[in-house]
């Protein structure tokens, strides 16, 4: 499969209910993220690492993918915007320091397909050249109105994507939005703000059979707020958010995880809707409510997001 074709999302859809960022530069916090309960861990060389400490940051971020007991944690580096004169090194360096102890490279400010294309080939290349035994896996953020636009075709452009990234803070400052630190509105706004933007990214997501990954949350002490805000996207169908702090991860994952009241009513609705189907019929009922092959689809979704034990 080559770059621009539709990716094969027949497999067993992938769990990001947390992602966690870490500062590739904060020795301390590495041992804490690879033991943490997140889904996915990044090691951000972008937002998280000033300027001059960038290049830098590459070797510390090597040596905790490699020297660090990650488990069954996704193992990830944001790197720098491919605009800026660190995104081809970061690439390089990285892939090559960590080899298979890489699994995902995180990619921001994409705004168009090229963009994608550009570190698909770069790491086609790189592999190669390696002699790499697995493929480093995509996950971009949208986070920029350029990106919101042309968020289908960003989502088609590789079949190494795994998940697009709602990234509000940036497109916060694209869109001239008026909007406190936490990427709420300030003042009144009837409705939610950001659902335009978020339903973009999801059905471009949706579309490309990838996962949709909702904003950070910056002010971690708001449990109440980050948990109110994971269901919300939860609710139109996002997969997961990210964590910008441990204590959030519990939270993504539980909100992000079915509950026992919907695992244990999408197996009656299963179950019903076979024994129907045997007897020749279309449909059935569940306590007094129709199920029909369109619920059989939304109660396998459901049981599909159920965790490995």
């Amino acid at each position: 499969m080559t770059a621009n074709s539709t990716p094969d999302n027949s497999a067993k859809p992938l769990l990001r209910r947390s992602e966690l960022a870490t500062p590739a530069t904060n020795d301390r916090m590495f041992a804490k993220a690879a033991a943490s309960n997140a889904d996915l861990v990044f090691l951000d060389l972008e937002d998280a690492v000033a300027p001059a400490f960038r290049e830098e940051a590459r070797g510390k971020a090597v040596h905790a993918l490699n020297d660090y007991d990650w488990g069954s944690t996704v193992r990830a580096v944001r790197v720098n915007d491919i605009g800026t004169k660190w995104a081809y090194g970061d690439i390089i360096e990285i892939v090559t320091g960590a080899r298979e102890n890489l699994d995902t490279i995180i990619v921001p400010k994409v705004t168009s397909a090229r963009d994608v294309w550009w570190v698909d080939v770069l790491l086609t290349q790189i592999e190669a050249n390696l002699g790499l035994s697995k493929q480093v896996r995509l996950e971009v953020l949208i986070e920029d109105v350029a990106g919101v636009a042309h968020a289908e075709e960003i989502a088609l452009a590789s079949p190494r994507l795994d998940a697009l990234i709602f990234g509000a803070g940036d497109l916060s400052v694209s869109q001239n939005a008026r909007v406190d630190t936490n990427f709420k509105p300030r003042g009144g706004y009837p409705g939610d703000f950001w659902h335009y933007a978020r339903m973009q990214v999801l059905t471009a997501a949706r579309i490309a059979g990838v996962l949709a990954i909702d904003a950070p949350y910056p002010d971690f002490k708001d449990t109440d707020g980050y948990a109110e805000d994971a269901s919300n996207a939860a609710a139109l169908g996002f997969n997961g958010k990210w964590a910008i702090h441990p204590a959030q991860i519990d939270i993504a994952n539980r909100v992000y995880s079915p509950t026992e009241e919907e695992i244990a009513r999408a197996r009656r609705n299963i179950e019903a809707y076979r024994e129907a189907e045997a007897r020749g019929l279309g449909a059935t009922s569940v306590d007094g409510q129709l199920v029909d092959a369109a619920h059989v689809k939304l109660a396998e979704a459901i049981l599909s997001q159920i965790p490995a034990e």
